[in-house]
């Protein structure tokens, strides 16, 4: 099964047990349609936490109550873990036009294929796609002077890279 990364657990809220997930789907959003959430546990497994309750805080941060989660400190563990959503919950929630949803896109400079994209991280001013390449992590910018073409079929971008670009992530 293909899981998309979507944000972590950044603290808990209340006495009850309920825990703030901030995530980067940029939206308000409701898990409540959404079976379970997986978090990491300590072997890098992702285990599946189904969701009780549901309540967006903002655009980045949803408060979340999880079955068999009762009190604060019982949420406590799941502090800083990763959050993940299938691909199918994923391109549920994320909708096209959101950054986020270029998550697993093959990159291409020009005819040269790259990596496929691991995170977005959407900054105010610019949108960036963290790649692995030849082991190195790798940003590259994703605006309109270097796209090329977004094939949502293929799940490919091409882009136009500025000459020197990978070199300067490639070096040593």
């Amino acid at each position: 099964m293909d899981y998309i990364e979507i944000g972590k657990i950044v603290g808990t809220h209340g006495i009850n047990g309920e825990v703030v997930l901030a995530h980067a789907l940029s939206k308000k959003l409701n898990f409540k349609n959404i079976q379970a959430l997986f978090i990491e546990n300590m072997n890098k497994q992702k285990i599946p936490w189904f969701v009780l309750q549901s309540n967006p805080k903002n655009t980045e941060e949803t408060i979340l109550k999880f079955e068999e989660i009762e009190t604060k400190e019982a949420a406590t563990p799941l502090l800083k873990k990763k959050v993940w959503l299938t691909q199918v919950d994923f391109e549920k929630l994320a909708g096209k036009n959101n950054p986020i949803s270029l998550i697993g896109y093959q990159l291409w400079d020009n005819k040269t294929s790259l990596a496929p994209i691991e995170e977005i991280i959407d900054q105010p001013h610019q949108v960036l796609a963290r790649i692995t390449l030849e082991g190195k992590e790798v940003l590259i910018p994703l605006h309109k002077e270097t796209i090329i073409q977004v094939d949502h079929q293929k799940k490919e971008i091409i882009t136009n890279l500025p000459d020197g670009l990978l070199e300067v992530y490639l070096a040593n």
